[in-house]
């Protein structure tokens, strides 16, 4: 049973923005400046003030938000009503106050999921693995952050699947709408390990049509507190947010709230042909204060709740460094707390921003347990890739609940390895237990996942057991493994199979004739696992190697992703570890 959060009530003030009032007569917008210049005056009509660097006290505890312009007369507006507070329309009673918290902290207090790397486990006395998808990239962005600094990341900061994930591998779509999903397959010679294989699998979701997606009503969550003071917090989040506001449709809405030490709402709902005032009332934020993540995860709940809508996305966005320190902070009530609000179908989706205090486990808790996505925006370009360019994989859901589960056949595969996925294991008998979450994929969206194996024959990891030798029936001679996927389509509570066998028809006899999806994805999984350290990893096989093999696929390149990272795997070369000097 999920355990509750106790919050404190909360006292919100709401200023003349969050009425619905629309753009003065006279003021239509300029064709191609999405409703209007954002300036001073533009934003003071609509009653969100100009940067002051000050910050707007709502109730008692402080919310980052520019100091406002005078009371204008009160609008009509229909009043928000909800369980953590009374939301009223019209100018109201601030306080401003100055913020003392300048600068990133100085001590890192970074923390990372605790993830030992999969172990080789025996087909003969445990042929079968599953696991949740994960379509997370967070963990490349962040990794990308340490080497552009100089510095290797944490071991625990390196999940191999999410820096395979990032990538796009040109899988072919599926034909049918109603199977949203295709299948493939490849088996390969291992790069970094003699005698072993590597299985390829990779999915490939349905992409909805730009004309059929849904609506979107969206609560963006900002975190205002004084830890996201710095150019890469606050600053870069309202940049990212900004490029989301440019995809918006009409049909579209949007509302803000923000938090510091104390959660506040500063946007009402709001269409998408009102572009101006979102950017108005993202502007006027500022951080400074203490940090009540878990108020803010409640109010931006409340808000999409009472504007839930059966035929839209309903999704709360949060975009924080994950330092909560105030109010509810413990990582068990927030997982159970945003759990049983996906059980409404409000989902939540997480960015991450900052460093020395990043707080990605507690990200992964609440991403994982929100049917969300979870990445971190280290730069204007990532945030123009994740809300921009595959916007539509991480809004529009096409499939929910998505496991994965592979049986290998003993008598072709004596041994396996998952590479990644550690936090995403799930239990044999939970892949048909449709009350078991898993993660969700969007429109558009891959998954790959890799496997080691060792061949029937090949010297194996392990001696065999000298007492007993568990009977397995062995399956089809031509069968390698077998692969079955479960997935609910949004909404649904029953889930759907596809199935398909892995064959020999599907093995190439060297790595130079494997697809270059194939040698892309193994050369950013040895990349992963040298990061961390992975023991499965032949030493000979080394940064030279990656980027050898990295070189030989990086086909076509539009964005530089590629490129990028080339750079990185030489980067990692020479990056000092954790507290060694430069």
């Amino acid at each position: 049973m999920a355990r509750p959060i106790a919050l404190r009530s909360v006292s919100v003030v709401l200023l003349a923005a969050l009425t619905a009032a629309s753009a003065p007569a006279g003021a239509a917008p300029r064709a191609g400046v999405l409703d209007g210049e954002v300036t001073p005056e533009a934003c003071a009509r609509l009653g969100f003030p100009a940067a002051s660097g000050a910050e707007v006290r709502f109730g008692s505890p402080r919310v980052g938000l520019a100091a406002p312009p005078p009371p204008a007369p009160p609008m009509a507006s229909p009043m928000v009503q909800g369980r953590i507070g009374e939301f009223k329309a019209g100018p109201q009673e601030v306080t401003v106050t100055a913020s003392r918290r300048r600068g990133p902290p100085r001590v890192e207090t970074e923390r990372y999921p605790d993830a030992t790397p999969n172990p080789v486990k025996r087909a003969a006395e445990d042929p079968v693995s599953t696991f949740s998808i994960d379509v997370d990239t967070a963990a490349y962005a962040n990794v990308r952050r340490f080497l552009n600094d100089g510095q290797a990341p944490p071991s625990d900061a390196v999940r191999v699947e999410e820096l395979v994930n990032y990538f796009d591998y040109g899988y072919a779509p599926p034909t049918d709408r109603r199977q949203p999903f295709s299948t493939y397959a490849a088996v390969v010679p291992s790069p970094w390990s003699k005698d072993r294989q590597i299985l390829h699998i990779g999915l490939q979701g349905y992409d909805i049509p730009r004309a059929e997606q849904p609506p979107l009503n969206l609560v963006f969550l900002v975190d205002t507190s004084g830890s996201m003071w710095g150019p890469d917090r606050l600053p870069l989040a309202q940049k990212a947010l900004n490029i989301l506001i440019d995809q918006l449709r009409p049909q579209d809405r949007v509302a803000m709230v923000a938090y510091a030490g104390s959660a506040g709402a500063v946007l009402a709902p709001t269409d998408g042909r009102q572009k101006l005032k979102m950017r108005c009332a993202l502007g006027a934020l500022r951080a400074g204060g203490s940090t009540a993540g878990g108020q803010g995860l409640a109010l931006a709940y409340d808000l999409a709740g009472q504007n839930f809508d059966p035929k839209a996305v309903n999704r709360v966005i949060l975009l924080t460094d994950g330092d909560f320190n105030v109010g509810v902070t413990d990582d068990e009530k927030l997982e159970d707390f945003v759990a049983a609000k996906r059980k409404t179908g409000v989902y939540l989706s997480v960015y991450g921003f900052g460093r020395g205090n990043y707080q990605d486990a507690r990200m992964q808790v609440l991403a994982q347990n929100g049917n969300g996505a979870a990445a971190y925006i280290d730069t204007l370009a990532e945030a123009r890739k994740l809300l921009r360019d595959d916007l539509a994989g991480s809004l529009f859901p096409i499939a929910d609940d998505v496991k994965i589960q592979v049986e290998f056949n003993p008598a072709q595969v004596s041994e396996y390895r998952l590479i990644g996925y550690e936090t995403r294991l799930l239990n044999r008998e939970d892949f048909n237990n449709d009350r078991v979450d898993a993660g969700e994929v969007g429109s558009g969206a891959s998954v790959t996942a890799l496997y080691e194996i060792t061949p029937a024959g090949a010297r194996p990891s392990s001696d065999p057991l000298r007492y007993s030798s568990p009977a397995s029936r062995a399956g089809p001679s031509g069968e390698l493994a077998y692969l079955k996927i479960r997935y609910k389509r949004p909404g649904e509570g029953a889930s759907h199979l596809i199935e398909r066998p892995i064959t020999r028809a599907d093995v190439l006899p060297s790595l130079a004739t494997a697809p270059e999806a194939t040698r892309w994805a193994l050369a950013v999984a040895g990349f992963g696992q040298k990061l961390r350290g992975d023991p499965w990893v032949d030493p000979a096989f080394g940064w030279a190697q990656v980027i050898d093999l990295a070189q030989g696929a990086r086909g076509e390149d539009p964005f530089g992703l590629r490129a990028e990272f080339v750079q990185l795997a030489r980067a990692a070369d020479g990056a000092r570890t954790l507290n060694e000097t430069p």
